[in-house]
């Protein structure tokens, strides 16, 4: 198997990293990296994408919705799939990966950043939630790590704490789901105290040949 870098960019945060495995006879896989750990990659996306459509299940009338990470687009395309959404803001916080989406670097970038009902925001999740109207978004979606056990950035370990979530709650009208690697009883118990409600479900998900179990946080907002 050949693995190439295709781009590369550097910000204060450290380096964001492509790379393509070629291997015969299998179809080319483009793999995301950040300060040297494995991100995500084209070939196995399930869990992308069931963030999306278990928390979308759980909304009636998801027509706002938001995103926290942009990653290589799983988790958008499956929200962008479901008819009912009429807009969705995606808040990323490294350009490189925005612009990576948009010039075909990642080769299903532009056709999926051409929907008419998105808006890009490349911005910290936390600024941007917290700078948001009321009740803004019908369903929010966090997939910036993998949980707080496993963070792309240290600094994102206040997203899974009660300052966050009270920010995310007054920005949301019904639910809010938050994606984990693993199991993780801090989280739920932050979510309880500010939501007052937190469900977690189990994922069984096979990543070649290993099988892994991740986890889904949901809280709903509940009318004062």
């Amino acid at each position: 198997m050949e693995t190439v870098e295709i781009a590369r960019a550097e910000s204060e945060r450290g380096e964001v990293v492509l790379r393509e495995r070629h291997e015969e006879n299998a179809p080319t896989v483009t793999e995301l990296r950040v300060n040297g750990v494995f991100v995500m990659d084209t070939l196995e996306t399930s869990s992308e994408r069931a963030l999306a459509t278990a928390a979308l299940e759980l909304v009636d009338a998801p027509g706002s919705v938001l995103i926290g990470g942009l990653g290589l687009g799983f988790t958008l395309a499956e929200v962008l799939a479901d008819r009912r959404v009429e807009s969705c803001t995606v808040v990323e916080l490294e350009q490189c990966l925005v612009d990576w989406m948009r010039d075909g670097t990642i080769s299903h970038g532009p056709a999926l950043l051409a929907d008419e009902r998105l808006d890009v925001v490349v911005a910290d999740v936390a600024t941007a939630l917290a700078e948001a109207g009321d009740a803004t978004y019908d369903l929010v979606l966090l997939d910036v790590d993998n949980g707080p056990d496993h963070l792309v950035h240290e600094g994102n370990a206040g997203l899974y704490l009660p300052p966050f979530l009270e920010a995310a709650k007054h920005a949301t009208r019904q639910v809010i789901a938050i994606w984990s690697a693993a199991e993780t009883t801090p989280l739920q118990g932050a979510m309880e105290q500010v939501f007052g409600n937190c469900e977690p479900t189990s994922y069984d998900v096979q990543l070649g040949q290993r099988p892994e179990t991740y986890w889904l946080y949901v809280s709903r907002i509940h009318p004062e």
